[in-house]
Formats: C-alpha cells, structure tokens, sequence
C-alpha cells in the first residue's frame, strides 16, 4: 500500500509503502484498492501505528534503498482534452504525470495485538 503520510493532523506531502507481514483479506472477499483499511497514528517518540478493525500494530519508519515515483496515467484526444482509458484508441496520446515521489516504508513485522476495551465486572 502506497499512502500520503499526516502527522499531527497536518498534511507533509511525504507518502511512504506500508509492509505489512502476512495477508490482509475482506469479510467479504473483495478486492481491496481504494477502500479504508485502517487509522494510522503516530506516538510522540514519531513510532507509527496501525490501528486495523480490532487491532493495533505497532511499526517503524525505514527509509527505501531506491525511491521510486507514483505515476499518473493520463489520456487526451486529439483536441487536447482529457478522456476515459476506456475510450482512449490510437488517435489519443498517453501522458504520465509524477504525484509523488516514495522514499520511506513503514514496517509492521510484529503480530497484531487485539484491544480489549476495560468492562467493569458484575460484583
């Protein structure tokens, strides 16, 4: 996963992969591009963590061997004007355009914790 990083509620224009070690699978068994997955926070010590459902995960910040970049694909026609992928054919020309560019992930190698909420107990 691939996300825009907001510490303290402000936006850094920094945006880092998110490694997270094992499977992350829908109740329902739908595909997950574009949908919420979970919060992520950081602590004021800068760790991340990834609150997922009922669980939270506690990473670190490492920074990439190579950066890379986040493309957007764009199609225009003829007149300049954009169009659908769906619509684009060998008249309308192709340009990609750099949203950002990736130079840290956030690792999260340790198993999930549950959080367990305190329930007072019948007496």
């Amino acid at each position: 996963m691939i996300i825009r990083i907001k510490k303290d509620g402000e936006d850094t224009n920094e945006w880092a992969i998110i490694e997270l070690q094992g499977d992350l699978e829908s109740r329902t068994n739908q595909s997950l591009n574009d949908q919420f997955i979970g919060d992520l926070h950081y602590t004021k010590t800068g760790t991340p963590i990834l609150i997922v459902g009922h669980h939270i995960l506690y990473g670190k910040e490492a920074s990439l061997d190579k950066p890379f970049a986040v493309l957007e694909k764009i199609h225009y026609n003829e007149n300049d004007q954009v169009v659908d992928k769906s619509m684009s054919d060998s008249r309308t020309r192709t340009e990609y355009t750099v949203r950002a560019i990736v130079k840290k992930k956030l690792v999260f190698r340790v198993r999930p914790k549950p959080i367990i909420a305190n329930v007072p107990k019948m007496v």
